[in-house]
Parts: C-alpha cells; sequence; structure tokens
C-alpha cells in the first residue's frame, strides 16, 4: 500500500432497516480507499466511490477468480462466492455466460410481462378478497418470483414450497447452521440435477429445456457441473431472493416516504423511472461482497492498490457519491439522470436484471393502482426485519388500505 492505513472492522454496524451507514459518506468525503477488516478473511481495500467502484467491477486488471486461492474476506464462513459465472474470469466467464444468456434473452423476459401481470394480480385479488390486514412478505413478495422463475424453469406447482426453503437456505449466513444449510444446499442442486434429466429424456421448451438444449448442443458447451450450479445460482436463488426482498423494500422506502407514494399513485407512468431510483436508494447487501484480486499494481488517486490484494466495491455507497447524483441521499422518483449500478457493472453485471425490472414493475403498477390507500398496519417501527441473511428486507410487512 502507498501510505499506513487504519484498518476498519467491517462491515461499519448491524444493518439497520434500509439506513446505510453514515461511514460511507465520511469515507467518500475523506479516504475513498479505505482498508477495511470483515470478520473473516484477509484484509481488503474497500472502495467507496462510484469510479472507483465501477473500475474494481469492470477493469480486467481485477480478478474474481483468484479468490479461490486466497482467503477472500468475507463475512460469515458459511458464504458459498466462487460458485458459477460470479467466481470466473475471462475467458471462461464470457464463455458461460454467452451459453446461459442465449436461453436467457431479453425477448424471453419481455414474453414473460403479461404472465407475470397475471400473477400479481391474482395475489391482489387475494388482498382485496381477505381484506386487511395482509401480510406482503410471505403472502406476497415471496411468491411472485417463485412463481415466475418456476414458470420459465418448468418447476411443477408441487414442487414450488421446497424451492422456496431451500433458496432462502441458500442466502443465509447466520440465520442458519451451517449443516443445514450444506444439507438444504446438496438437496437443491440433487432437484435440479433431477429436472434436467427429465428434460433430457423428455425435452420441453421452457427456459430449462432451453439450457439443456444449449449444453448438449452447442460445440462450446456447458459441463454438467456448469449448468447446474448455474441454474441453481446464477438463476434460481437470485432470480428468487432478490426479488423477494426488494419488493418489501420498495414498499418500506415508498409508504416512509408518502409523498413518493402518492405521486406514483398520480402518475403510474412513473413505474419504470421508480424501479431505477428505489434499486439505487436502497442498500440490497448489507456489506460490500465479492472480493476482486489485482492482478498487478492499480493507482486509485494517491492510493496504490498492489498485486495480489484484495478489493471490494461498495456499490451501496457508490450510488449515492454527490460526484454522480444530485441530492443523493434523497429518494427521487422523477430523478432524470440515474447511472445506478445496483443491478452490478462490467462483465458480471446481474445476468437477470431484466427479469427483475420487468417482475418489480408488474408489482408496482398493480399495487399503485389498486391500493393507492396503502400503510403500514403498525406504522414503520412494526416491520420486523431478516437477520443473518446476505440480502436485507422485511421478514414481516404488514399493511392495510
Amino acid at each position: 500500500m502507498t501510505a499506513a492505513h487504519e484498518v476498519r472492522a467491517y462491515p461499519f454496524s448491524e444493518p439497520n432497516r434500509l439506513e446505510l451507514d453514515p461511514m460511507y459518506a465520511a469515507l467518500r468525503a475523506e479516504e475513498p480507499m479505505s482498508r477495511v477488516q470483515l470478520p473473516i478473511g484477509e484484509p481488503a481495500w474497500l472502495a467507496t466511490r462510484y469510479h472507483d467502484v465501477r473500475t474494481v467491477l469492470a477493469d480486467p486488471r481485477f480478478s474474481r477468480a483468484m479468490a479461490r486461492t486466497r482467503d477472500q474476506p468475507r463475512t460469515h464462513s458459511t458464504e458459498n462466492l466462487d460458485d458459477g459465472l460470479v467466481g470466473m474470469d475471462a475467458p471462461d466467464h464470457a464463455r458461460l455466460r454467452k451459453l446461459v444468456a442465449k436461453a436467457f434473452t431479453a425477448r424471453r423476459v419481455e414474453l414473460m410481462r403479461s404472465d407475470t401481470r397475471r400473477i400479481v394480480e391474482g395475489l391482489a385479488d387475494t388482498m382485496a378478497e381477505r381484506g386487511g390486514p395482509f401480510e406482503m412478505v410471505d403472502d406476497f413478495a415471496i411468491t411472485v418470483p417463485v412463481t415466475v422463475i418456476s414458470e420459465m424453469l418448468g418447476v411443477p406447482e408441487a414442487d414450488r414450497a421446497k424451492l422456496r426453503g431451500w433458496s432462502e437456505a441458500m442466502v443465509s449466513t447466520t440465520a442458519l447452521p451451517y449443516e443445514e444449510i450444506e444439507s438444504n444446499a446438496k438437496e437443491l442442486f440433487a432437484y435440479i440435477g433431477s429436472l434436467i434429466a427429465e428434460r433430457r429424456r423428455a425435452p420441453t421448451d421452457d427456459l430449462l429445456g432451453a439450457l439443456v438444449k444449449t449444453r448438449d448442443e452447442d460445440g462450446d458447451r456447458l459441463s454438467e457441473q456448469e449448468l447446474v450450479m448455474n441454474v441453481t445460482g446464477g438463476l434460481l436463488i437470485t432470480g428468487t431472493e432478490t426479488t423477494a426482498s426488494q419488493i418489501p423494500n420498495f414498499l418500506y422506502a415508498l409508504l416512509t416516504h408518502r409523498d413518493q407514494w402518492e405521486l406514483l399513485c398520480e402518475n403510474p407512468q412513473l413505474v419504470p423511472q421508480a424501479v431505477e431510483e428505489l434499486v439505487r436508494w436502497i442498500p440490497l447487501n448489507y456489506s460490500a461482497m465479492f472480493a476482486r484480486y489485482a492482478l498487478e499494481d492499480v493507482q486509485f488517486g494517491d492510493v496504490t492498490v498492489r498485486k495480489g490484494e484484495p478489493v471490494l466495491g461498495a456499490v451501496a455507497s457508490a450510488n449515492r457519491d454527490a460526484d454522480v447524483f444530485e441530492n443523493p441521499d434523497a429518494l427521487d422518483l422523477t430523478r432524470a439522470h440515474n447511472p445506478h449500478i445496483g443491478f452490478g457493472h462490467g462483465p458480471h453485471h446481474c445476468l437477470g436484471a431484466q427479469l427483475a425490472r420487468m417482475e418489480l414493475q408488474s408489482v408496482l403498477s398493480v399495487l399503485v393502482e389498486r391500493f393507492p390507500n396503502l400503510d403500514f398496519v403498525d406504522g414503520p417501527d412494526g416491520v420486523v426485519w431478516k437477520q443473518g441473511m446476505l440480502v436485507r428486507g422485511p421478514k414481516s410487512l404488514r399493511v392495510v388500505w
């Protein structure tokens, strides 16, 4: 390193609702490349400014694959951050992403919009029939992405409850014992493997059938392990847990910024713009993850990251950088300039970003149209938050209208 830096314990604090720790703002102003020590692993650099984070995420001078050979910084021993696309560099990453993307196209996602709207409208019907109070996490938010991704993959309806349980277990850090997480992972991998075998015996035109066809027919094909890992990690887990958390996160953010909720109800055409702003503003992961290792010395201002040192890119902090976003701490659904990196940046940009956008747009559109008087049952303090998970989100959020 260029000079001595204080090594701070990281994360800086326990997650508190959707609040972003003020230390990020202080570091962006005074020490944009700082030294941190996570609970497990070697010390790392933490990038907090927008352009520095983008560099860490996209510059080929940084490697994700090297993390497999190092004691990478992480929050919990059960975090398995190296499997699938997220743990690869080019050219392997580019090869696999290209093959998976062939079966996970924007066109296929757009064709799901009407079905997604049908799913959300059905849940809204249930809300209206039951009346309030209504539980938005278990009875709404989780159901949307689980149903959508299950229909895309062709998962039988009878198996979707199990799928939900496995997915939740896979993103646990301290909420479940390690043995239980490992057991759930084995069951999920075995289940996906059985679905793949079924598609091979009887081809289908769903997403999983298309992936199996790609794996079996493409000259530069996926290995069987790569196929299972990318379906489970790249599509299923990230395609359910993050969206299932963001739906109640969106509601909490909007209902605690009542002027923005009312603005959206009065101007539903703002929904796509609102989704982008909410993704920017909400710190979904309570700490930076997925360390990249410098393949050579890299200069960031007056700091030199030496070859072999790990760097963490704080996406939530980057999305609050005043050099890029006007009044960055404000939730502003009319924000015109919004180049956020909430779905990542560079070669590891979220493969399911368009699916998440479509699902979140569908949910907001239905809720503002049908329940403009939506509000908390017990106020913001009545919301119960998840603990020991990789992503933030309410565990329980009850509403009335």
